[in-house]
């Protein structure tokens, strides 16, 4: 079983910045794409950011020129440095990987992690 562990979230004022970390742990071969989603009250989860193995890394246009995903993979980690905060980017932060492991290839969620920026 693999296990996804978010840290890095908390309460920051609008135009203010956060670093996430996502550290991946278990029995993992490999880790293909890993990235971030977003939820917010009353909205459904969207894709933040995500970054293949290779480094190549893909965000929504809500967030290009703030938020930045990296990764590191010699530690399995997945990082998210938020920038210019916006009210509008309070939510939920989940990670997401997709994983070689014992199960063959699978997917799997962190547990979130509140991120919240005040006006």
């Amino acid at each position: 079983q693999v296990q996804l562990v978010e840290s890095g979230g908390g309460l920051v004022q609008a135009g203010g910045s956060l670093r996430l970390s996502c550290a991946a742990s278990g029995s993992i071969f490999s880790i293909n794409a890993m990235g971030w989603y977003r939820q917010a009250p009353g909205k459904q989860r969207e894709l933040v950011a995500d970054i293949t193995s290779g480094g190549r890394a893909n965000s929504a246009d809500s967030v290009k020129g703030r938020f930045t995903i990296s990764r590191d993979n010699a530690k399995n980690t997945v990082y998210l440095q938020m920038n210019s905060l916006k009210p509008e980017d309070t939510a939920v932060y989940y990670c997401n990987a997709d994983v070689d492991d014992d199960y063959g290839l699978s997917n799997y969620w962190g547990q979130g992690t509140q991120v919240t920026v005040s006006s």
